[in-house]
């Protein structure tokens, strides 16, 4: 099967060669960093060190990945690995994801921080009150447990394209999530370590990015919750 990954950079000159050169190759058919208006060496380094470099200049994540899963889908890949470029997670162990999705047939599996190895002080705790919160809703409205909305996943392309994935900010891990929930997708979370991230957060690191994350998050959520509820009204 045709793997492809796909990493979100925005001014991750300190970390993404480091993320690019430890992806294993032996998984990886493409390594795929799209650059959201970074304004320091980020496209150089990523490029050096083999990466293939989009461009995607409406600021988000959401955006970033969706401008990725364009490219991959004129390409044919099977499975798309998300990541991000920040060296927070272990690109080593992108086997650990794909393994149950070529092995036993599932549609979309979640690297879990809360159930890994991680070093103190990796995940704020304003991340795992986020995660638990989401958690908690997205198991009581579509009965799918996930214990974390982390950014390390796999995914079949063609399952992933179902999804009809849209937002573009910070709304992006929960979507897809809920909507593979929603379609009663295989899915699995598996433990991944985490450690402390190269540079700021863009998200955690500011309270305005938290607070908007948040409310992304939430609003989302009971976005499609009300959608559904309207729909079974209506059948």
């Amino acid at each position: 099967m045709q793997v492809a990954v796909i990493i979100p950079a925005y001014n991750e000159e300190q970390s993404i060669g480091k993320v690019v050169k430890e992806i294993p190759l032996t998984y990886v058919d493409e390594i795929i960093v799209v650059n959201n208006n970074s304004t320091d060496g980020t496209v150089e380094v990523a490029r050096n060190a083999g990466a293939t470099v989009l461009t995607e200049t409406f600021q988000g994540y959401g955006a970033a990945c969706l401008t990725g899963i364009d490219y991959c889908k004129r390409k044919n890949y099977d499975i798309i690995v998300f990541m991000d470029g920040d060296y927070s997670d272990y690109p080593e162990e992108i086997g650990l994801l794909l393994d149950p999705i070529i092995k036993e047939n599932y549609d979309f599996v979640l690297g879990s921080r809360v159930l890994g190895k991680r070093e103190k002080g990796a995940l704020p705790l304003q991340s795992r009150i986020g995660s638990i919160i989401a958690g908690f809703l997205i198991n009581l409205f579509w009965g799918v447990k996930y214990t974390d909305l982390g950014p390390f996943r796999a995914i079949k392309l063609d399952k992933l394209l179902e999804l009809r994935m849209k937002d573009k900010w910070y709304g992006w891990t929960v979507e897809m999530q809920m909507k593979a929930a929603q379609k009663n997708y295989k899915i699995k979370e598996i433990p991944v370590r985490y450690r402390k991230r190269i540079g700021k957060s863009k998200v955690t690191g500011t309270i305005k990015g938290t607070v908007m994350a948040s409310i992304i998050i939430l609003k989302t959520i009971f976005a499609y919750a009300i959608k559904g509820e309207r729909k079974k009204a209506k059948s």
